[in-house]
């Protein structure tokens, strides 16, 4: 139960200390007249707050996002729907919607009286700079008597969660390359000539289309066999994000682990449109399992949103679930920070021979101190080891762009990716 003293307002505060000091003072003078003018400014706020309290309302919200997924620096409208419930009239009310301050300020709006069955509609725009999960809501509202004497706050159930996606910067249009396609559950020069579906079949089911029946294993095993839907062979990228605590530099968009993740996010998007088999070895894939798994590009896109700077033994688990990931070739993308050496040997292990290896070897300490285009000789001197192990190795400064980057990555590797066949 709210108390009298959170509801009534300045002025029915003001009401109530001066009725009770007058009503004080003529039962103390034997001024009746005075008393009953006690009686009254006494009597009022406390009217005025049985009033508030008994006008409940029955607001249902109901909230729509549009579009339900944004990016970051992309805006979205946000569509408020209010029914009134209720049985009775409503007063006029204040509404405010709890909002991440990321988001925008809190937007605030007039109520407008509803008979019963009535239905307002509030919209109101959002924009964040930064990727992450944001929560709109709940909705108060906030009534009063007439008077101005009493107002109650009533907290309306009810949230939406909203993802921001990170930035995706374009690479390109033409069609990545790779020295091998990877095993997907099959020697991969096998499903290059011959595809999947010659060696995938099931027993008949009704409804199958009998154009699908595989007369071969049909006598051999003396019942229907059908061929299974096509699976067309798809190339297999691995993608490995640096997500050490420690290695990273500068905070906010401007650091170098939001710029790690923008380059998680552009280069899954590039190459999910050229129909790579996607795996994603990060902090969030790796505790579960989930990156021996090919993801689809929204959920990689989720996992990226949800990435958060981690402890230096994660990265441990992170390669070792990469590492059967490219045991049979495929390509490799590295993200990876100048924080150690033995670290950096470990990554470029994941490249076997008849795969490619591409590497952004992030140079942390231009993103602490910012020295657009310029690196350590320590830095120089690892991204040659690397080179050196076969892989296209780009030494990435603050200032720099994903796509400028990926330019550079390509145009060193071993096999030209993004070129032209």
């Amino acid at each position: 139960m709210t108390r009298i003293g959170a509801v009534l307002t300045t002025r029915g505060r003001a009401f109530l200390a001066a009725g009770l000091t007058l009503l004080a003072g003529g039962l103390l003078l034997g001024f009746t007249d005075l008393t009953r003018v006690g009686v009254l400014l006494t009597a009022l706020p406390m009217l005025a707050d049985l009033s508030a309290r008994h006008h409940r309302n029955r607001v249902v919200v109901t909230r729509t996002v549009h579009p339900a997924r944004l990016v970051a620096d992309q805006g979205a409208r946000v569509s408020i729907v209010l029914h009134n419930s209720s049985g009775r009239r409503t007063r006029l009310q204040l509404a405010e919607e709890h909002v991440d301050y990321l988001l925008r300020d809190r937007p605030r709006f007039l109520l407008s009286a509803m008979v019963p069955g009535d239905i307002r509609e509030v919209d109101y725009e959002i924009r964040s700079q930064v990727r992450g999960q944001f929560t709109l809501g709940p909705l108060t509202l906030r009534r009063g008597d007439p008077y101005g004497l009493a107002t109650i706050t009533v907290l309306l159930p009810g949230s939406t969660d909203i993802l921001v996606l990170p930035r995706i910067e374009a690479l390109g249009r033409e069609r990545p390359r790779a020295s091998g396609i990877g095993a997907e559950g099959s020697i991969p020069h096998m499903v290059a000539l011959h595809g999947e579906d010659d060696v995938a079949v099931r027993s008949y089911r009704e409804g199958d289309d009998l154009r699908r029946i595989h007369w071969p294993a049909t006598a051999h095993r003396s019942e229907l066999m059908v061929r299974q839907e096509d699976h067309p062979a798809r190339r297999r990228a691995v993608i490995v994000l640096d997500s050490r605590a420690a290695g990273h530099e500068g905070s906010g968009a401007t650091g170098s682990f939001e710029w790690a993740v923008t380059a998680a996010a552009s280069v899954a998007a590039h190459l999910n449109e050229h129909q790579y088999s996607l795996h994603l070895a990060s902090n969030e894939t790796a505790a579960p399992g989930l990156a021996t798994r090919a993801v689809e590009l929204d959920d990689a896109l989720t996992s990226l949103t949800m990435a958060q700077p981690g402890a230096a033994r994660q990265l441990d688990e992170v390669l070792r679930w990469a590492q059967p990931l490219t045991s049979n070739g495929g390509l490799v993308i590295a993200i990876v920070t100048d924080h150690d050496e033995l670290m950096l040997r470990r990554t470029a292990a994941l490249r076997q021979p008849e795969g490619t290896g591409l590497m952004f070897l992030i140079d942390t300490g231009s993103f602490a101190l910012p020295r657009p285009g310029a690196s350590t000789d320590q830095t120089r001197a690892m991204a040659d080891m690397v080179s050196a192990a076969g892989w296209g190795t780009c030494v990435v400064t603050s200032g720099m762009s994903v796509a400028q980057a990926w330019s550079i990555v390509s145009a060193r590797s071993e096999v030209r990716v993004g070129a032209g066949r």
